[in-house]
Formats: structure tokens, sequence, C-alpha cells
């Protein structure tokens, strides 16, 4: 079953580039520089930022569905991203190198399945959980620090 990774739009955290310090805290915000080449995923741009790059940390509302799981986590954004575009069963490294959970939802934003991966094995398991009929879309979560990484939605082919 082909899958499709989903990286967040730039377009929301637009207004944050920029932002003063007091300004992002007033949305539970901050500013943070990379410290390393690892660890600072950027959901937008799916990849990891570079030491020295400057990111957001902020809060945002991954399952927003009307449903027990509605759920918020912090996540990074690099002040500088551009959305990813990754092809239809492409993993990207910033996803692959890391332990994942993964949870199915069905079109109510209910919880029908879950598992915890290494990134190695995601495509393999995205692939058994959308062979399940009611598992209508997958989040992908860093399962170290729990924080959203990704939807993925099926594709056609």
């Amino acid at each position: 079953m082909p899958f499709q990774i989903q990286a967040l739009p730039m377009t929301p955290f637009l207004p944050l580039v920029g932002a003063s310090d007091a300004e992002l805290a007033a949305r539970n915000g901050r500013r943070v520089v990379a410290e390393s080449d690892s660890g600072y995923p950027c959901r937008v741009s799916l990849r990891d930022a570079a030491a020295g790059e400057t990111l957001l940390l902020v809060n945002f509302e991954h399952l927003p569905g009307a449903s027990p799981f509605r759920a918020s986590h912090a996540i990074f954004v690099r002040e500088a991203a551009v959305e990813a575009s990754p092809a239809p069963g492409d993993i990207p490294a910033s996803i692959a190198s890391r332990l994942l959970s993964v949870r199915g939802f069905d079109a109510a934003d209910m919880l029908q399945d879950a598992d915890v991966v290494e990134g190695a094995a995601l495509a393999e398991r995205l692939e058994r959980m959308f062979a399940a009929p009611e598992i209508d879309y997958i989040h992908v979560h860093y399962a170290k620090q729990g924080c959203f990484a990704a939807k993925v939605t099926r594709t056609e082919g």
C-alpha cells in the first residue's frame, strides 16, 4: 500500500519568524540554536537543523479532531525552512534515523493501531497498518521525546 509522508506547511509559522523572544514566550514558544547537526528535526523541511542554525520551538496541535486522542506537543521549525515534498514511499532521513512511535487513526480520529519501530522498518510497518481498511491516516512520533514527526496518508498506486 503506497504512502505519503506530509511535511507541515511553513505558512502558520511565518508570523513567528523574526518575532521577539517576548512575543514567542507569549505564545509559549522559544527560539533555540541547534547545538549539533542532529537532534533538531524540522517538521516543515523534514530534515535536521545544522549546528548553529536557528529554530523555533513551539507547541503544535497535531491531532485537532474532536476525540479523546486530541493532542499537541512541542516541535522544531527551522526559521529558514522550505516545505519538503517527499515522493510517495520516501522516508526522510530525519525520520528514518530515529526510534519511532507509529499510531494509526480512523476517520473519527480514534486510535486503531500503534507500534514502536526503528526508522529503518517504518515503510514496512506503514504498509501493514494501511492494509487495514479502518486506518485513515497515521501519525509518526519520535518515540524518545514523544514529539510529533509527521502525518502519513495513503496514496494511489
